[in-house]
């Protein structure tokens, strides 16, 4: 059974490039004031594109 994973995201790092919203398959994501945030987390299914394609390793899932 997999572990469940809390999304994380490191606003500091964030540039807004929007490139975690294009490859995120649930809608998870979107950006406000030029940084990312996380819209509906319930409808995260922990898939890592997010973070696979994060550039400035700003979005992660892991952590408490």
């Amino acid at each position: 059974m997999k572990t469940l994973e809390r999304l994380n995201v490191e606003k500091e790092l964030c540039k807004g490039c929007g490139i975690c919203v294009a490859f995120c398959p649930k809608n998870v994501l979107e950006i406000k004031d030029d940084k990312v945030v996380i819209k509906d987390l319930d409808s995260c299914i922990q898939c890592g594109q997010c973070e696979l394609r994060c550039p400035d390793y700003a979005i992660y899932l892991g952590g408490k």
